[in-house]
């Protein structure tokens, strides 16, 4: 089977890894996007619900936030690993599986008589989340024509956000009016339609497979060596520096799954051009995107002294952006190409960030909102069309790991922006001028990130007549690659 490949604009032709569809099905791309938002949104919509449940089941506040970090510590540490697996399984049955999955862990959330309780099906949500992150870009990838996928990222990269964004004010309207368990169950009936969606338009692709014990194995070591970086920029964030000398035992896991011969499909596919350069922008820009988003609520809170009121309607400048200009990204990656669109939103990001920096105190709300919106239009521009990119470069064999890949890039630069911010906002004793200073590591992060794909799209415009935007990619374990 041939690769998708780029032409001399970084539009997709060929293939990815999967067979071409005929035609698109907007139906699969839009339940891709839901899950994503569905995912994003439990990220986000507990938080508000924290006091509420330490009333109702006990337990102290230390306790009570674990039911946050059991959501997120899977999510990040399972999501390679779940993206290895899903390249060997029908993705109609995992689809069902993870959904379904998640369906019931969250009703099982919403039953939980104690504390204890909750954060197992929180650990629940979790694992099965990890597995949707890393199926989605597949299903948006396989659902339309190589011409209309960065439409189709788009739909993916611009209602994941939002999810986040919506997390809070649909938390804590569902707690003044029902309580906190119905937090839970709101989720419910969308991915009982998501599954419905994917038992109607997908073709059974095969089985379900248990993994082999090679496969636990990596996925041991590479959750161990995740979950305790995460829970190393977490604790940075949130109690101080000191925290990240837990990155020290972290990266020597790490290590030693980097030596593994399981490493080396992910290694080479990290290797390839196109892939490579979108994993490198996705973790900068999110870290940079973090660094602000930790920020900025400090900011206006303490120095500009305006109310968490405004401060929430501020911050949604930047989604009320990056909604408005996520699907003209989409459109033009399919015109003008991918590379182009994703440098071109990664570049206006870059220039938001740089506006919001300088930070005086005079500021209004307002004028921080201006600003947020112009990060939020270059990440709208940028999301999906890398995100096509990256899947179009994938190997033949190795799509759902590339999803998983990108969603782990993704989700360690949200973990880092706060780690980064905190650990230079703390040298010079929380200062605002501390603050300035960490707001211009978020900026520096952003533009190497611009830069990444700016550089890739050089390189790739003097390729061969065909203009690829990439050399050959690595095919998967066992299979030749070929044109």
């Amino acid at each position: 089977m041939g690769f998708d490949a780029e032409d001399a604009r970084g539009r997709a032709v060929g293939h990815s890894g999967a067979t071409t569809p005929t035609r698109d099905r907007w139906l699969l791309v839009y339940a891709a996007g839901a899950v994503v938002f569905v995912a994003m949104l439990e990220t986000s919509i507990v938080n508000v619900a924290l006091p509420a449940i330490r009333d109702d089941l006990g337990g102290d506040p230390a306790t009570t936030q674990w039911t946050v970090l059991a959501y997120l510590l899977p999510v990040v540490a399972l999501v390679l690993p779940a993206g290895r697996w899903l390249d060997r399984v029908g993705k109609r049955a995992a689809l069902v599986a993870s959904v379904g999955g998640f369906a019931v862990a969250s009703t099982a959330a919403g039953l939980a008589p104690g504390v204890g309780f909750l954060v197992a099906a929180r650990v629940a949500q979790g694992a099965c989340a990890a597995v949707m992150f890393a199926l989605m870009p597949v299903l948006a990838t396989v659902a339309v024509r190589p011409e209309a996928r960065g439409r189709a990222m788009s739909v993916l990269a611009t209602l994941g956000p939002l999810g986040a964004v919506a997390g809070p004010p649909l938390g804590g309207l569902l707690l003044g009016v029902v309580g906190w368990r119905p937090v839970f169950f709101a989720v419910v009936p969308v991915a009982v339609g998501i599954v419905l969606v994917g038992l109607l338009a997908m073709p059974d692709d095969g089985p379900l497979r248990a993994p082999d014990r090679r496969w636990l194995a990596e996925a041991a070591l590479t959750a161990l060596g995740l979950g305790v970086l995460l829970v190393a920029l977490t604790r940075t964030a949130e109690a101080g520096p000191e925290w990240l000398l837990l990155v020290l035992p972290a990266v020597v896991v790490l290590g030693v799954w980097w030596r593994l011969p399981a490493s080396r499909p992910v290694l080479a596919l990290l290797r390839v051009p196109g892939v490579r350069a979108g994993h490198v922008a996705v973790l900068l820009l999110a870290l940079g995107f973090a660094v602000m988003q930790f920020l900025l609520p400090f900011h206006l809170v303490d120095v500009v002294d305006v109310s968490t009121e405004v401060t929430g309607l501020t911050m949604l400048a930047f989604a009320a952006g990056m909604g408005l200009a996520g699907p003209v990204g989409g459109v033009l990656a399919d015109r003008w190409g991918a590379g182009r669109t994703g440098a071109l939103g990664a570049v206006v990001v870059t220039v938001g960030l740089l506006l919001v920096q300088p930070l005086p105190s005079g500021w209004e709300p307002l004028d921080v909102a201006w600003r947020l919106a112009v990060a939020g239009v270059g990440m709208g521009l940028y999301g999906g069309p890398v995100q096509a990119m990256v899947m179009t470069a994938a190997p033949h064999g190795l799509t759902a790991t590339t999803g998983g890949t990108v969603q782990l890039a993704r989700n360690l630069g949200f973990a880092l922006g706060p780690a980064v911010a905190t650990a230079a906002w703390a040298a010079d004793g929380y200062s605002v001028t501390g603050m300035r200073g960490a707001l211009a590591a978020g900026v520096l992060a952003a533009a190497l990130g611009a830069l990444a794909l700016v550089r890739h799209g050089r390189r790739a415009g003097r390729a061969g007549p065909a203009g690829t935007a990439r050399t050959q990619p690595a095919s998967a374990p066992g299979q030749t690659a070929t044109r």
